[in-house]
């Protein structure tokens, strides 16, 4: 009996779990939307989209949650405005080409989407889209309008990110083993939701996210995930959306700690607060995508002196990164933090930068069997 129970228990989360990713809900979030337009036409109102403003003016850090969050601030998207009309109308095409996706039961890229709203109106020379630029914020915007995710919209980018190490985990129904992936290890889609990615089997103990994808293969070739019984991933800069969900996921599901390996300047410390805290432009994603609990354990700005580093690893600090890093150093969830202070002004003192690859300058091992295991074993050199 309890078993039988548990099975109704299980379809009837399949069906939830179905029916979200078939887009019923989304449908109706974006059928919605366009009635409330037609409505306003109708009693003679100018058409309006209410759209939350996507800005570090309008964004917070929740201190107990200790990810940044939306605010109420919202920007009024009107037909009858000269300087909003075609802001209003590509708003209103995008949706509908979404809505056209979830009907059809198919996904399509962001740039597939702008193809496939990218037209000239008749009787004109206008065009709905002259750029890609134009077309990828509106998707953005469609997400905090009708509170969806891209995923939802049927909508995904272009893979970017690779991991490998002792984990097993199911890919669309294909169980794959990312420790035997090859030199290019598994590389991480768009859209990493449980429906489409579970995970089998782990043995790892800790993830070593690093910048980019030359330093992950120094890692992949060292066999360092084999040495230290862990998952080394890569975002090839900036992580884009799909592999800071797998972090969170693998991080949230799994327990596995999080150690972030970045290029000591300006840029590095701001993928560090992203992949920590969110990014301000999508702070509405924050609760699924940042890891508070990361830790940054490199590059340091006093690495240069701690490690016995050469002059010709030095790049020179610039106007813009000394701007950048005070604007860093000033975010509200950096600000109340003396050992970041510390860092930041090191840097700013040292006047240069240095990338993680600087360390290989010593030897092309250095960074996977000297520096790395340094920095995992003393504690105190990790900042929070």
């Amino acid at each position: 009996m309890a078993r039988s129970a548990s099975k109704t228990t299980q379809s009837s989360k399949k069906t939830k779990r179905d029916n979200k990713r078939s887009g019923a809900h989304t449908k109706a979030q974006l059928e919605k939307l366009a009635l409330s337009i037609v409505k306003m036409a109708e009693r003679e109102q100018d058409p309006a989209i209410a759209i939350p403003t996507r800005s570090l003016s309008n964004v917070s850090y929740n201190e107990k949650t200790r990810h940044v969050e939306m605010g109420d601030n919202k920007q009024s998207r009107n037909f009858f405005n000269y300087g909003q009309a075609k802001r209003f109308m590509q708003t209103m095409l995008v949706g509908s080409k979404c809505k056209d996706l979830i009907e059809m039961g198919k996904t399509a890229s962001i740039r597939q989407i702008y193809y496939m709203s990218k037209h000239t109106i008749k009787g004109t020379k206008e065009k709905t889209f002259d750029d890609q630029s134009e077309s990828d914020p509106i998707i953005e915007d469609l997400e905090v309008a009708i509170d969806t995710l891209r995923e939802e919209l049927h909508v995904f980018a272009s893979n970017r990110g690779n991991l490998a190490g002792p984990i097993t985990l199911v890919d669309d129904g294909n169980t794959l083993d990312c420790s035997a992936m090859g030199s290019a290890g598994y590389a991480v889609p768009s859209i990493c939701e449980p429906d489409m990615i579970q995970f089998k089997k782990c043995k790892a103990k800790f993830i070593l996210h690093v910048e980019k994808d030359t330093v992950w293969r120094r890692f992949h070739e060292d066999r360092f995930w084999q040495t230290h019984d862990c998952i080394i991933s890569h975002g090839g800069g900036q992580p884009a959306r799909g592999m800071r969900r797998l972090l969170r996921r693998m991080h949230e599901e799994l327990k596995l700690p999080v150690f972030v390996l970045l290029d000591n300047d300006p840029w590095g410390y701001y993928i560090y607060s992203v992949i920590k805290h969110g990014s301000i432009n999508l702070a509405y994603e924050s609760r699924r995508m940042a890891v508070p609990d990361a830790k940054f354990i490199g590059v340091s700005s006093f690495d240069y002196d701690r490690c016995g580093m050469s002059d010709d690893v030095k790049i020179e600090l610039d106007a813009n990164d000394v701007k950048r890093a005070k604007q860093i150093a000033n975010y509200a969830w950096f600000a109340n933090k003396r050992p970041w202070q510390k860092e930041i002004k090191k840097m700013i003192s040292n006047g240069f930068k240095m990338e993680v690859e600087a360390m290989i300058s010593k030897n092309l091992s250095y960074l996977t069997e000297e520096y790395v295991p340094m920095k995992l074993k003393d504690k105190k050199q990790w900042l929070d």
